[in-house]
């Protein structure tokens, strides 16, 4: 029994929900900073204050992904996240304008982030769900698409705000300005909307179908399964544990003895607790005790070898990624156009310039979209993402040579094409190594590697912009830059359809 294959607007209504998505996400990406800045962060505060949100996706992500897989009601099995999830964010894109102090937008920061995640982790699964393996590219070229479609229009939204409709781009001191607030309002309608178009227009398959796809898929793939020892597999988990929960603690003791950054805490503090959830669940293993929690610990530790090898991809993808978007109003602010005053015209004129740079690159995405699979098809998926990155990370550290806003704008062409093969490369050389029956906690593992490079971003560009590039964001986009043609070279190593056998291991 093999899975039908879906028409294109079949297809089509199935990926619909993330123009909602993106939308939410444009707003927070390209305004964020911009609002934390007007409540009086200081530069050096700002990716502290970004932590929540990969903070959260990291808590949220293996949790929905293992609930989605085990999920089925009238809704089916990934759409009633889709919907709850997109009621929390559409609330929270209402309420994040109006925060009337930084804490308020930091702590809605954390419960929008949340909310999205929500959302947006089953989508991936969803393609892997309803598509046979020879369309999941397509799917995810079309989740892509309306990435990038959903990502220009709400990131150009205040622009449009104020030059098409006249509302005011400023504001006194500590008051979001009125553009920004309906972008905001406009976003979380739209979120609710696309969300409940692909919750009623698209179906799943049932349990039963479901289970006899999963019993067709392992009779064809028996022959590439690894069957990991499980006596070994808990010796090795109980090891990583250890070793990761020494590090975090030697390292949490140096900060501390060292007066070091207090923003450092968050990334040896989380190895730490990691190494100590590894460590536990060994013991109970070793006492035959499974449940959820074991078994979403453990499974991190035998995710398949494709799946590991692109994790450096991905780390290295989303720190440039996060350092654009946490950086790119101050430095375009500062370095290019020569303010800081956030009261000015020339300051907030330039932070609309920073919408209208990510409705470039966002553009960019969603043009060349289904563009990357032509190119794959004759070349490789390596090659093809290979090139993407390398465009992306010459498009960021050119930022630093320029001048003009036509150059910002170019440069954003080359980020353009490294967003578009991000969103659906990695996934399509993915989709064909993870176990059917645990699509949706392995796509929520596989966004570890784009929470814990935010987390790492947050945790030392601060740190390094404050101690040693005096303050100049502009250079936490040159580490941006070289860091996203590092995935680039990475990819190389990459070795796709390897299947592996987990079900007995935990």
């Amino acid at each position: 029994m093999q899975k039908r294959n879906l028409s294109f607007w079949e297809i089509w209504n199935m990926s619909f929900g993330f123009l909602g998505i993106q939308f939410g996400f444009a707003l927070q990406n390209a305004n964020t900073s911009r609002i934390f800045e007007t409540l009086g962060a200081n530069v050096e505060d700002i990716p502290i204050l970004w932590i929540a949100a990969p903070v959260t996706g990291l808590i949220v992500q293996p949790i929905v992904g293992y609930f989605s897989d085990r999920t089925w009601t009238k809704l089916g099995r990934r759409r009633p996240y889709f919907l709850v999830g997109a009621i929390l964010s559409s609330i929270a894109l209402f309420i994040m304008p109006n925060s009337p102090t930084l804490w308020v937008a930091a702590g809605t920061l954390w419960i929008m982030d949340a909310s999205i995640n929500i959302s947006m982790e089953p989508f991936r699964a969803f393609v892997g769900d309803n598509l046979p393996e020879r369309q999941r590219t397509l799917g995810f070229s079309m989740q892509s698409f309306f990435i990038g479609i959903g990502a220009v229009i709400g990131s150009l939204l205040p622009y449009m705000f104020t030059n098409w409709f006249g509302v005011s781009n400023t504001a006194a001191e500590g008051v979001i300005p009125d553009s920004v607030k309906w972008s905001f309002y406009v976003g979380g309608a739209v979120f609710l909307l696309a969300v409940l178009w692909t919750v009623f227009k698209s179906k799943e398959y049932s349990p039963e179908e479901l289970a006899a796809f999963d019993k067709a898929d392992k009779a064809i793939s028996t022959a590439n399964n690894e069957v990991v020892d499980k006596k070994k597999n808990i010796e090795s988990q109980f090891t990583i544990g250890l070793v990761m929960s020494i590090i975090g603690a030697l390292f949490s003791g140096i900060i501390y003895y060292k007066d070091l950054t207090k923003e450092l805490y968050i990334l040896f503090i989380g190895l730490l607790i990691t190494g100590l959830l590894f460590t536990i669940v060994s013991q109970l293993r070793k006492k035959e005790i499974r449940n959820g929690f074991t078994v979403i610990v453990t499974d991190m530790l035998n995710m398949p070898r494709a799946m590991k090898q692109l994790a450096w991809v991905q780390f290295f993808s989303w720190f440039a990624l996060f350092s654009m978007w946490i950086y790119t109003t101050q430095a375009v602010t500062g370095h290019v156009f020569g303010t800081s005053d956030t009261t000015s015209e020339l300051y907030n004129d330039a932070a609309d310039w920073v919408t209208v740079m990510f409705t470039v690159y966002n553009g960019v995405a969603a043009a060349v979209a289904f563009l990357l699979p032509v190119l794959a098809k004759r070349t490789s998926n390596k090659f093809t993402h290979l090139l993407a990155l390398c465009a992306g990370g010459l498009g960021l550290i050119s930022i630093y040579f320029l001048s003009d806003k036509v150059g910002l704008l170019l440069a954003m062409v080359g980020v353009g094409i490294a967003w578009a093969s991000i969103l659906s490369i990695p996934y399509a050389m993915l989709s064909g190594s993870l176990p059917s029956n645990k699509m949706g906690y392995y796509m929520g593992v596989f966004n570890f590697f784009i929470v814990i490079p935010q987390i790492v971003a947050a945790t030392i560009l601060g740190f390094l912009v404050k101690e040693f590039f005096g303050n100049q964001p502009i250079y936490a986009l040159l580490i941006g830059g070289f860091s996203m043609i590092l995935a680039g070279i990475l990819t190389l190593r990459v070795q796709t359809q390897r299947k592996i056998n987990i079900s007995e291991q935990n």
